[in-house]
């Protein structure tokens, strides 16, 4: 993948900080992790009181590659140290219809890397207040990332200051610190001393050598998201095994960037 030179070094990107205790973590409590049957874990964030949004790869077996059953997925809203502000069932779950989970892993897979999550009951918590959203920002702006991760599984951090190095066919390309777990995790923008999310993370890659982070340029696949739901959309159905899987940077749907499979 192509990107424009960052108009800041990575180097000067902000350092994470980890989002342990009360006084760091409440603005960020409608960050959650997702608890995927018990076998791995995403993030996600609330973006109204019934509404999560994360990343589609995180609703499919990363061994079968079928689409598992949201019932068994749990919202650990600001989960911290072994306890969640609030914690909720999955009812509903979309992912974008233009989304294939068993394809290669290239930009037009990235960019429908999105999914709504409407919960069983909605949380309706002075605490946690759901953000909003924003359009895509410019290359060069600069973002924030909140996320958990395998290594930080029992509380969130935040990279305050990192930046957009390029958009291309709908994917916002990030200087972003992610790792395992990140998968779905808000990117920020900040405006007037709010935080408003501009996309979810869906991949880390590798451009020119530099560790990156991939995301959807979100305005757009929200909206269809969106209007999945409100038709009624997003009762589990069972999906049959996918006998093939595919490798990392196969196929002609490749872009050149060195992309890593996410796992949850």
């Amino acid at each position: 993948m192509a990107t424009q030179a960052s108009a800041q070094d990575p180097a000067q990107d902000g350092h994470l900080q980890s989002l342990d205790v009360g006084t760091q973590a409440k603005d960020w409590e409608a960050v959650g992790r997702l608890d995927i049957g018990g076998e791995g874990f995403c993030t996600g964030a609330l973006i109204g009181p019934n509404l999560v949004l994360t990343a589609a790869h995180c609703l499919y077996d990363t061994i079968s590659g079928a689409r598992i059953n949201h019932e068994t997925v749990q919202f650990l809203a600001g989960w911290r140290n072994g306890r969640a502000s609030a914690y909720r069932q999955v009812r509903r779950a979309v992912v974008h219809p233009d989304y294939t989970y068993n394809a290669q892993v290239s930009s037009e897979r990235v960019r429908n890397d999105v999914a709504l999550l409407e919960l069983d009951h909605p949380i309706r918590n002075t605490t946690i207040e759901p953000f909003d959203t924003a359009p895509r920002p410019s290359t060069g702006a600069h973002v924030g990332v909140v996320s958990y991760a395998h290594d930080r599984a029992e509380a969130p951090s935040l990279q305050e200051v990192c930046t957009v190095l390029g958009r291309q066919q709908g994917v916002l390309v990030t200087s972003c610190s992610v790792d395992f777990g990140s998968s779905g995790a808000p990117i920020f923008v900040f405006s007037d001393g709010r935080a408003q999310i501009v996309s979810v993370v869906s991949a880390k890659a590798e451009v020119n050598g530099n560790n990156v982070s991939l995301g959807t340029a979100l305005s757009a696949p929200l909206q269809v998201l969106q209007a999945e739901l409100d038709a009624g959309k997003g009762v589990y159905q069972t999906t049959p095994p996918i006998a093939a899987r595919v490798r990392v940077g196969e196929g002609r749907g490749s872009t050149g960037a060195k992309f890593v499979r996410p796992k949850n």
